[in-house]
């Protein structure tokens, strides 16, 4: 059954696959006559590899109960994740079966940030040894805990030992954080919690403790945070048509105030910031830096090229810590004009008393 649904995808993910499962093998021979396939077909030879049960001084560890394990409400929460991952990735023919044995390898994870964030990381595709593996979920993850705003070790519940040794609490807690972050309309199931044994290494032997770990809030703890974080836009375009006019009116005459010493006028907020060229020009009109015009394309004449200059904008903001929540590059594109409303409010802020 697995081997009919692998023949659907392009050849590339085909072999990815089929390495990804025998990961602990170091060679992989094959034969097939006539175009028939048959169960000889491949033939493996097991690689040496240290025992990953093994503990180490100082080490710390969670482990889930066999009892949560079998809980209805993980399985649903599971489920849900699979879902989202695997429409998330329809396009990339990428299917995930089981999620802590389907994301160890980087790949999946790689092309979620990809789809989500429109993010290009300097890593191989296709990562067959375990170090190439382990390399490549360095560059994900790091870039993935800068999305997703963690910048203190102890806020992270994951990290890549975990996720390549198909840690299933670690990995949960990455994928709960990634949707929040990216995708926080999906409604996961709430109050998911799991009894985990915490084990921890010392000169004396080991430790133990039983806990309870927290996987999603329960539906009103999580509604009263998304009140309290809600983005100003959004609760400013939940108002009277009438009042979202002022606000616009009032940040279009921001823009256009600062964009006359460069001759340039914007009358469609939604139409002329797309491309990224005007938006460019006025973080660095109000931040008082230039950007050199090999960096982006003055003229964009495709879809691609506005994504550059729109990718190029949002990266500057972070990099001067002004996060725009839920907006990605194709928002702009697309003409949102929540998205775009957003990004422009930011600067508004930051600068309508300067």
């Amino acid at each position: 059954m697995l081997m009919e649904k692998l023949f659907h995808l392009p050849e590339i993910y085909v072999l990815a696959l089929c390495l990804r499962t025998a990961h602990s093998f170091a060679t992989l021979n094959f034969s097939c006559e006539g175009g028939a396939m048959d169960a000889e077909m491949f033939e493996y030879h097991k690689e040496e590899e240290p025992e990953q049960n093994e503990f180490f001084l100082g080490e710390k560890r969670k482990i889930i109960q066999p009892t949560s394990l079998k809980d209805p409400k993980l399985e649903n929460l599971k489920q849900v994740l699979i879902d989202w991952i695997n429409t998330t990735l329809k396009v990339k023919h990428i299917v995930v079966q089981i999620v802590e044995e389907d994301l160890y390898d980087g790949l999946v994870l790689h092309h979620l940030l990809s789809t989500l964030a429109d993010v290009q990381l300097p890593v191989e595709e296709i990562a067959l040894t375990s170090t190439a593996q382990i390399r490549k979920l360095e560059v994900v993850l790091g870039e993935l805990n800068r999305r997703l705003g963690l910048q203190d070790n102890s806020q992270i519940k994951w990290n890549v030992k975990l996720i390549h040794n198909k840690d299933l609490l670690a990995t949960i807690h990455l994928l709960v954080a990634m949707v929040k972050c990216f995708q926080p309309e999906l409604d996961l199931p709430p109050d998911v919690k799991v009894e985990v044994v915490s084990l921890e290494v010392s000169s004396s032997g080991i430790k133990s403790d039983v806990q309870t770990e927290v996987l999603t809030e329960d539906s009103k703890t999580d509604s009263l945070c998304n009140t309290e974080r809600e983005d100003p836009i959004e609760k400013l375009l939940k108002l009277e048509a009438h009042k979202v006019n002022t606000v616009k009116k009032a940040i279009l005459h921001f823009v256009n105030q600062n964009m006359s010493a460069m001759g340039l006028q914007v009358a469609d907020m939604d139409k002329q910031f797309a491309d990224g060229v005007i938006l460019l020009l006025l973080i660095g009109q109000l931040e008082g830096f230039f950007i050199p015009l090999c960096d982006f394309n003055l003229t964009p004449v495709n879809t691609s090229e506005m994504l550059h200059n729109v990718t190029l904008a949002l990266d500057l903001l972070n990099d001067m810590d002004m996060q725009i929540l839920n907006v990605n590059p194709q928002d702009i594109v697309s003409q949102d004009a929540a998205a775009t409303l957003k990004i422009l409010y930011t600067l508004f802020k930051k600068h309508k008393g300067a």
